[in-house]
């Protein structure tokens, strides 16, 4: 089972990296298919792998002629707040919850709600008249939201960032594939940061660790695969990844569903 894990983790992080999904859009949804293993377990391990690998992504991006403006900072600054208020509430119903199968249900229901929405949008947005914000207070208020989803789902980001940068800023798929790995990092590093302060839940340290270094080589292949792709390509592998996690995500909504 650690073997699918890494190779799993492996594979998400290069199309997340190409993507600016995260990867633990994917991880998320097929470690709660393969491992019998708690809800704050499973988020850990994905948030942290996530974590990783934005950490590398946005450090060999630096020369890649993508930049993010002043916009991308502030969603950053409402994604560390959202990452935090995410986290709080993923504790507050995994402490309420009436049996362990509760969290991963909604989590997959949440999950399948997104991405299916998020085809649908990428699907026809040639018809769709895409916004330009630029009121830094709004830009603040969407990275909010951004980042609670990010810390609650345990997957990083999510296709949700890419379809809200996308009909909000009007921006093309590389530069929204980067600013949402931006606020990835800042959503992720907070939400890390609440996980140390409450305390780890119990995980396996050397998945972890084969988790992180599958996450480093993932994204250094995804950037460079980047540099290489024009921004059609990189919206082909999106709607084709859409299609695989919201499969994987129902399958787990229903057997979760069943447990409860």
């Amino acid at each position: 089972m650690t073997i699918i894990i890494a190779i799993t983790a492996f594979a998400a992080t290069i199309l997340g990296s190409i993507s600016g999904i995260g990867g633990g859009v994917i991880i998320k949804p097929v470690m709660d298919a393969v491992v019998d293993m708690p809800a704050e377990s499973v988020s850990f391990l994905s948030g942290t792998t996530v974590l990783t690998m934005t950490i590398v992504s946005l450090l060999r991006s630096r020369n890649g002629g993508v930049r993010i403006d002043s916009r991308g900072t502030m969603l950053a600054i409402g994604g560390a707040i959202g990452g935090f208020a995410g986290k709080m509430a993923f504790s507050s119903i995994s402490s309420q919850a009436s049996s362990p199968a509760l969290v991963p249900y909604v989590q997959n229901i949440i999950m399948v709600i997104l991405t299916a929405s998020v085809f649908l949008y990428v699907l026809f947005k040639a018809r769709i008249h895409t916004k330009d914000i630029r009121n830094q207070a709004a830009s603040a208020a969407i990275g909010l939201v951004l980042g609670i989803l990010s810390s609650f789902l345990g997957i990083g980001g999510g296709p949700i960032n890419i379809m809200l940068l996308s009909f909000c800023f009007s921006m093309d798929s590389k530069t929204s594939a980067l600013t949402s790995l931006y606020i990835i990092f800042f959503s992720q590093t907070v939400s890390f940061i609440s996980t140390a302060v409450e305390g780890f839940p119990a995980f396996d340290p050397l998945l972890l660790a084969i988790m992180m270094v599958a996450a480093v080589g993932g994204a250094t292949i995804g950037r460079s695969l980047s540099k290489r792709m024009d921004s059609r390509g990189v919206d082909i592998l999106f709607m084709c990844m859409l299609v695989g996690i919201t499969a994987i995500s129902l399958y787990n909504a229903v057997r979760f569903g069943a447990a409860l």
